[in-house]
This record gives structure tokens, sequence and C-alpha cells, in this order.
């Protein structure tokens, strides 16, 4: 049975106010953890640690941002010593990044702020219903990008962290 417009929009401003709880929290965790840095610029170092090191557009194509913004990132991320550069050995006039020990440790430092969060958040859950609310949402994950998809839109990139 579909759902009906009230459940939909039930359902929109509560992921929306989940949304901005979630910028709220990583803004203060960037506040506290990365100095000046986006918080944003973070989800990039993910790739280089699953992935190894690559070029800035497969980067930039990995977590769904435009070369240019990557560029920008990588700049700050290079500057603050958790990634670094190399010429790519198949193409002199490219460069390979690569995540550094300092980038490795602050992925670390990361997840371990956002367990104690979520630690924290969920005190009163019981492991099946936090079990079910995650099924939840990859689910409405995969059905977003398959709606996306289905439009003509990019899918939405995950970047598991």
């Amino acid at each position: 049975m579909p759902t009906t417009p009230d459940t939909r929009i039930r359902l929109t401003a509560g992921l929306s106010q989940l949304i901005r709880a979630g910028r709220h929290l990583s803004v203060r965790a960037a506040d506290s953890l990365y100095g000046d840095l986006p918080s944003y610029g973070w989800a990039m170092l993910v790739p280089l640690e699953r992935s190894g090191e690559q070029r800035c557009s497969a980067l930039a194509a990995a977590v769904g941002i435009d070369v240019s913004v990557a560029s920008r990132q990588v700049a700050a991320l290079e500057r603050a010593g958790y990634v670094e550069r190399r010429p790519d050995p198949r193409d002199g006039r490219a460069t390979l990044l690569r995540l550094t020990d300092a980038g490795a440790a602050a992925l670390v430092t990361t997840r371990a702020l956002r367990d104690d969060w979520a630690a924290s958040a969920l005190a009163g859950w019981d492991e099946d219903d936090a079990v079910r609310l995650s099924e939840l949402v990859e689910r409405l994950i995969d059905d977003l990008e398959l709606s996306a998809r289905s439009a003509g839109h990019p899918a939405v990139t995950r970047v598991a962290s």
C-alpha cells in the first residue's frame, strides 16, 4: 500500500530535522577536532583510506563533488598534514594523493567522537531498535539513489566513514 501524503510530510520533516541536527553536530565536531577546516573536507579522507592513493579527479568523483572544490579541500588537507602528493608514475603531469599517518589518526579520532555521540544518543535504545533503524535508513538511501537515477540525476554518493 502506498504511503499517504501525511506520512510523507512527517517523514520529510523528520529527515530535515535530522539533517539539521547532523550538521550542528558536524560543525561542533569540526570546531573541536579540525580547527578551521570545513567538515565536509574530511569525507575526502575516507576514500583515500579505503582505496589508497588516487588522483584528485577520482577522489572528487568518489565523494560526489566538483574537481575544483576537491582541489581546494585537498590543498587544505595537505597544509594540515593529512594528505600528501606525489607524481603519478604513469603520467608525469598528474599527481597522486595519499593519506598520511596524521590523516589516518584524524579518522580514528573522528570515528571515536562519532561513536561517543552515538552511544550517548542511543543509550535508551535496545539493540534490535537500533539495528532496525539502521536497516531502514540504508533502505531509504538505496531508494533515494534509485529515484535519483530514474529521474536522470546523479545518485547520492555514499562515503562510509
